[in-house]
Formats: structure tokens, C-alpha cells, sequence
């Protein structure tokens, strides 16, 4: 009889015997089923994002057009320029190397900043020359050089204007 008492107290002293046994399977499949929506709904969200996109090329012709008509938008039209290496101002020396592309504003400009391209090169050259580090180290720095670069660009042309310059290549040792 004592050992039938012995198991009877263990089980009340283990802390639940059978309810305790199927619960314990039953918060492990709850806790794995949560996790496992959790990490779909953050692959939908993130690396499972697909853009929408329009099938049909009739209703892509009309949002263009939409979109033309409503902003006046126009095509883009871009000048990327060869590489500079210049010479900055100041102690000690330091040089820059510098890749830029040009956004103009239609054709005529681009076609103009291409057949005066090395009195373009001369101005930023110039431009470039007269920078010290302290000057361009900065992205306030690098604004203003983009917008001395334009105006002095659009002074320079006749008939194009230079809409944005962007920086591909940005380098001073």
C-alpha cells in the first residue's frame, strides 16, 4: 500500500500528470503555429513584396499619356560626361575624381553641351581647381559645387540648359 502512495503523491507533487502531459504538446504546436504565421506574413511583406504590374499595354499607353499631359513631363534626356581628375585647392594636396552626368532639358541642350564638351571640361575644370577639401567634404558642399557647375554650364550655353547634375563617381585622396 505505500507503494501505491508513493506514486500517487509524486504524480500530485510532478505537477499535473495527465492534463499536464497534453498540454504541454498542445502550447508547443499552438507556439510553433504562431511563429510560423508570423514569419510568413513578414516574407509577404518584405522579400515576397512583387510590385503590381500592368498586363495590359493599352492601359500602360493611356497612364503615359495621363501622366504627360497632367505634369508635362518629357523624356529625360542625360549627358555623362568622362571622368575628371583635378588638383583641389589648398595644403595639403589632394586630388578629386569626379564622374558626372548631365540631366538636360531637350535635345538641343544635349546635343550643344556635346559639341562644346571641351569648353564644358575647361569651366568645371576650373570650377573643380578652385575647391578646397573643406569645401566639397560636405553634402552641402556637394550641393553647391552641383549648383555652381549649372549655373556656370547654363551661362556657358546658348540654347540648352542644364536641368540636374547627378555624381556617379565621387573620389578625394
Amino acid at each position: 500500500m505505500s507503494a501505491a502512495k508513493s506514486s500517487d503523491q509524486a504524480e500530485g507533487q510532478g505537477g499535473g500528470g495527465k492534463l499536464g502531459k497534453l498540454m504541454l504538446p498542445l502550447f508547443a504546436a499552438l507556439n510553433l503555429s504562431v511563429l510560423g504565421g508570423g514569419a510568413f506574413l513578414v516574407f509577404k511583406g518584405t522579400i515576397g513584396y512583387k510590385p503590381p504590374t500592368m498586363r495590359e499595354p493599352q492601359a500602360v499607353d493611356e497612364l503615359r499619356a495621363e501622366r504627360k499631359d497632367v505634369l508635362g513631363l518629357v523624356e529625360r534626356v542625360m549627358y555623362t560626361m568622362p571622368p575628371f581628375t583635378v588638383n583641389l585647392s589648398g595644403q595639403p594636396r589632394r586630388l578629386i575624381r569626379v564622374e558626372m552626368t548631365f540631366e538636360m532639358l531637350d535635345k538641343e541642350g544635349f546635343e550643344e553641351i556635346v559639341r562644346n564638351n571641351p569648353r564644358a571640361r575647361d569651366e568645371i575644370v576650373r570650377i573643380l581647381n578652385r575647391k578646397t577639401f573643406d569645401d566639397v567634404e560636405t553634402i552641402q558642399g556637394k550641393l553647391k559645387l552641383k549648383d555652381d557647375i549649372a549655373v556656370t554650364l547654363n551661362q556657358a550655353l546658348k540654347k540648352g540648359v542644364v536641368k540636374d547634375i547627378y555624381f556617379s563617381d565621387f573620389i578625394i585622396q
